[in-house]
């Protein structure tokens, strides 16, 4: 019906299959996506295009065979085999002139008539597979079982980590894990164990009580050591509720989400919603952010948020939000007058986006109310990850050109071989991403 509808020359469509390698000798089986294109075809779809997943590189009978009998041109069987990473396959893909398949199929090639150039994209993949100086982050999360809860996370620091030509090791750390609760028991020692290993941390979003005062035991950690440090909603507001309660003694401090009853209110449920109320109560999609000016007693030229988004005070910063709760303003003057910076509020000056500590006091202290890493991509990263991961490996001073008087220092660099492998499982060594599903390759 579609295709009626906008006219076949201005669709293309697509088949993905799996070309399984059966026996000793890894014959290229194509049985299954002859039954997946007849039963394409039974509904009324012919595919223009078919894109096959396999081990190795699809042999040329192979491709023939599936050409012949799924009334396909031989130059339309696409091979998207096994690769060293994932970012190969776009390159694959262009080797095989998919480009230009698509561009005639649906009648473009006039309109774009240039050749893609991929050149940036190779560097991309080429650091992914060369680089040997490793920096660590751990995630101090709630939900470390499954890692896919946290992939916007993941990619935002394997992005600013390329950009930088590190190889990141990440490091899972269950957050309640870190919680005196449980100091007798193994996963305590581990999960500090770990915590003290790495070279940053985030503290990414999440819902509910559970592990919070593990964040927070996380958050209280790095402040004190000074380890970089970067705080995504949630994170953020565990990061003014640490502070509220460590340095302005404020104990007990917490968000009305976990204890509506408490005395020092830090994080409250937005005034405009309803409290109580689950149901369309959230602060959503992109909004601005005004950088705001730094006190001139502070002695620092330039916030970490207009070093990192290159912007100066006044200007605004356009990211994607998702949250209910948010910082009490009631507590912003007597936070800020113990050094804690809300560098970043909305148009109306009354909520708070971004938090951070002067870069005196330490590396990267840096929180924020939304979430970056929705909107961090290969070849534009996200500001604060990239931010995260300069300081994480010892760079950030020598990025922004930052004075040794007005910069709190680094942190230790490491180099690892590449046949250790990556560390981006919660719960065992991962497979190679070359093993990864069809569905599963996206940068």
């Amino acid at each position: 019906q579609f295709l009626w509808r906008v006219g076949r020359e201005r669709c293309c469509l697509v088949h993905v299959s799996l070309v399984v390698c059966l026996g000793s000798v890894g014959e290229q089986k194509t049985k299954p996506t002859q039954h997946g294109i007849r039963t394409l075809m039974s509904l009324g779809l012919s595919p223009d295009i078919i894109v096959c997943r396999s081990s190795a590189p699809l042999e040329d009978s192979t491709r023939r065979k599936i050409s012949a009998f799924c009334h396909v041109s031989p130059k339309n069987v696409v091979s998207v085999h096994d690769v060293s990473n994932i970012y190969h396959v776009p390159l694959i893909l262009q080797q095989q002139n998919i480009h230009n398949i698509l561009k005639n199929t649906i009648g473009l090639a006039e309109s774009f008539p240039l050749e893609p150039n991929m050149l940036s994209w190779k560097k991309i993949a080429d650091v992914v597979d060369q680089a040997t100086e490793e920096v660590s982050i751990a995630i101090v999360g709630k939900y470390t079982k499954l890692s896919d809860s946290y992939l916007s996370v993941i990619k935002a620091c394997k992005h600013a980590a390329i950009t930088e030509n590190l190889k990141l090791s990440l490091v899972w750390i269950e957050s309640s894990n870190l919680e005196e609760s449980r100091s007798g028991e193994d996963s305590y020692k581990n999960a500090w164990e770990q915590l003290k290993s790495v070279d940053g941390i985030v503290i990414p979003g999440g819902f509910g009580v559970r592990g919070i005062d593990g964040k927070i035991a996380a958050v209280k950690y790095a402040r004190t050591t000074k380890v970089p440090i970067l705080g995504v909603c949630l994170g953020m507001q565990s990061m003014v509720i640490e502070f509220a309660r460590n340095v302005l003694g404020h104990t007990g401090a917490n968000s009305t989400e976990f204890d509506p009853s408490i005395e020092h209110k830090l994080v409250i449920e937005m005034l405009e919603h309803h409290t109580g109320k689950m149901g369309g109560t959230m602060r959503l999609g992109a909004r601005q952010t005004i950088l705001q000016k730094l006190p001139e007693a502070l002695g620092q030229e330039k916030s970490i948020a207009s070093l990192i988004y290159g912007k100066p005070e006044g200007a605004f910063v356009l990211e994607r939000h998702r949250h209910r709760y948010e910082v009490n303003p009631d507590y912003v003057d007597s936070l800020e007058g113990k050094g804690l910076l809300f560098s970043g509020k909305d148009e109306t000056n009354e909520r708070m986006e971004i938090v951070e500590l002067a870069l005196k006091e330490h590396p990267y202290f840096f929180g924020v109310q939304y979430h970056p890493e929705l909107k961090s991509r290969p070849e534009k990263v996200s500001p604060p990850f990239h931010g995260l991961i300069l300081a994480a490996a010892g760079r950030f001073g020598s990025k922004y050109e930052l004075p040794a008087e007005t910069y709190s220092g680094s942190r230790r660099k490491r180099t690892v071989s590449k046949a250790d492998g990556d560390s981006n499982s919660p719960t065992k060594k991962p497979r190679s991403e070359s093993q990864l599903s069809i569905s599963a390759i996206s940068p």
